[in-house]
């Protein structure tokens, strides 16, 4: 008799892309998606291990960790069926000379010319297009459900659903911004609750505003499947995802200003999803507190960019891999 399937609770990209490395590792593994809103699919995709760098002015070792993660992405987009390119990425309009000394000092390609900043280290994925290859990837391993409780067993969890009892050697929380689940250990339960929810807003346009991310003060506008995307808010703590249109109204004005033309009327559609960011700004990837447990959870804005990078470090852990420096760096044991 095979033993119980490593079990990862939730869907999103974390969830996913955890899931997609261990099986083509050779895992049994089962995905419980909880349904409703999904934060995954309700964003921009970037891959954009520059902009986000220079954006936040993060220090030189968390932009050469943004920078392995996006080069895992080459690889990881060839084996799962995601659709993964590389295109310039543009800042405008604010401070472009500051944009331009933060890229260079923290290592990344950038250019002027004129009034903007050009680098082509940045890429994009179309996250419908993604979580549907990932979720294609894992064939049958997906099933539908909502956790009500773990309970810790001698050789594994049981996993408690709404209508039946799912054993597992390990289990993965991939749970988003969500809530603790009954039963988790205590030090697993500080972990995720001390998590902060950002709600995000963003548009989906069906217009051709950009062949590429165009960046600047208080918005961007990106290519994406059949038009394009225009984004985003940060708004730490709050859950609520009904899309506020005065927040959209801002955004927009933003995003005219950012791509120097008039306004004209678009057909949009506001969408909002709540993400989870850790006290530092990284995810949580590796072994909980709690043995037999591990998280992949919390990346702020940067679940695209990362994803493949936690899955690969859940699964060496799981493994029972020495860790990589990208795992000492998001071991959620650190806090």
């Amino acid at each position: 008799m095979s033993s119980p399937a490593i079990v990862i609770i939730g869907a999103g990209v974390l969830g996913l892309s955890t899931a997609f490395e261990l099986t083509r590792r050779g895992h049994r593994v089962t995905v419980v998606d909880p349904g409703g809103p999904n934060a995954s699919r309700l964003a921009a995709g970037m891959v954009a291990p520059a902009m986000e760098a220079a954006i936040d002015d993060v220090s030189p070792d968390r932009a050469a960790l943004f920078r392995a993660g996006r080069d895992l992405w080459p690889a990881f987009a060839q084996a799962s069926g995601v659709d993964f390119v590389r295109r310039p990425a543009e800042w405008r309009g604010g401070d472009v000379d500051g944009m331009a000394a933060r890229l260079k000092a923290l290592g990344f390609e950038a250019r002027r010319d004129g009034d903007r900043v050009i680098t082509d280290e940045d890429g994009q994925i179309q996250p419908e297009q993604a979580m549907a290859a990932l979720r294609d990837a894992l064939d049958n391993g997906i099933i539908q459900g909502r956790v009500i409780r773990l309970t810790a067993q001698s050789d594994g969890w049981n996993i408690e659903l709404d209508d039946h009892t799912l054993p597992a050697s390990a289990v993965v929380l991939a749970t988003g911004a969500g809530e603790a689940i009954p039963g988790s250990p205590e030090a697993t339960r500080t972990l995720v609750e001390s998590i902060q929810p950002i709600r995000g807003q963003i548009g989906v346009a069906k217009a051709d505003l950009a062949s590429h991310a165009v960046r600047g003060p208080g918005a961007y506008v990106a290519p994406m499947t059949g038009g394009a995307v225009v984004g985003a808010t940060m708004e730490p703590g709050r859950r609520d995802t009904v899309p506020d249109p005065a927040v959209g109204e801002r955004l927009l004005e933003a995003a005219w200003r950012v791509l120097g033309r008039p306004p004209e009327p678009l057909d949009i559609e506001w969408r909002a999803g709540v993400r989870g960011a850790s006290p530092d700004g990284l995810p949580m990837a590796g072994p909980a507190p709690d043995g037999g447990l591990f998280l992949a959870l919390a990346p702020r804005r940067n679940g695209w960019l990362l994803g493949p990078m936690v899955g690969a470090v859940v699964a060496d852990a799981i493994e029972g891999r020495a860790p990589s420096p990208a795992a000492r760096a998001l071991d959620p044991r650190r806090f």
